[in-house]
């Protein structure tokens, strides 16, 4: 097994699933995502292609579980070298005064406050040489795109708030910007859509891996 050790929330499909592939062969990944099936088929690649991995089919939302992987990879391995955070909810295109409050609630607690949440319990994991990674998508603002739009952009405030605060200090705090990809998530967005026009997720994942692992 690599001594380089990977967390990546959300990695049950899109773009963290594609990710977690691509690091495998110089990273044991630590997979998060509610859906177990999702994660057992990672596995299974990332195992015939040589790698290793720990599934934690977990609810980023749930603080207490949150904690309980922390703890657990402190108790394994003592550090976490790179912490991919993928995980995002979308909620259907909608005008802002029709934004329904489960909606609005769910989004809030997925987008937002679980982002809060895992940065503090993360930080102390990557210490000063660690490196954290979020995934920009600058929504905020156009139609009908409120409600993840707003929580999306929480989501970023609260990265780059960490990244210029960790500046001098660490860990290094990196902000993505991935290109349109033919995606579950842009399904719900757009359905209907030429998906031919948009990026592969494990081409997108080739092109975004230098840029997440340079010095």
């Amino acid at each position: 097994m690599t001594d380089k050790i990977a967390l990546i929330t959300g990695a049950s499909r899109g773009l963290g699933n594609a990710l977690a592939e691509a690091l495998a062969p110089t990273h044991h990944i630590v997979a998060v995502a509610r859906t177990t099936g999702a994660l057992e088929e990672l596995d299974d690649r990332i195992k015939a292609a040589g790698g290793s991995a720990t599934l934690a089919p977990m609810d980023i939302t749930v603080p207490e579980a949150m904690a309980t992987l922390c703890r657990g990879i402190h108790d394994r391995w003592g550090k976490l070298d790179l912490w991919l955070h993928t995980a995002i909810h979308a909620t259907a295109l909608c005008p802002a005064p029709s934004v329904a409050p489960k909606d609005w609630t769910k989004a809030v607690a997925i987008n937002a406050t679980a982002t809060s949440v895992l940065i503090p319990y993360v930080a102390p994991l990557l210490g000063q040489s660690g490196r954290a990674v979020f995934f920009d998508d600058a929504k905020a603002g156009e139609k009908f795109y409120g409600t993840y739009g707003a929580t999306k952009a929480a989501q970023m405030a609260l990265a780059r708030s960490w990244q210029a605060e960790a500046e001098r200090t660490g860990p290094q705090v990196r902000i993505l910007d991935p290109q349109p990809m033919a995606t579950a998530l842009r399904a719900r967005f757009h359905p209907g859509e030429d998906r031919s026009a948009l990026a592969a997720i494990q081409d997108e994942a080739a092109r975004l891996l230098p840029q997440i692992l340079a010095d």
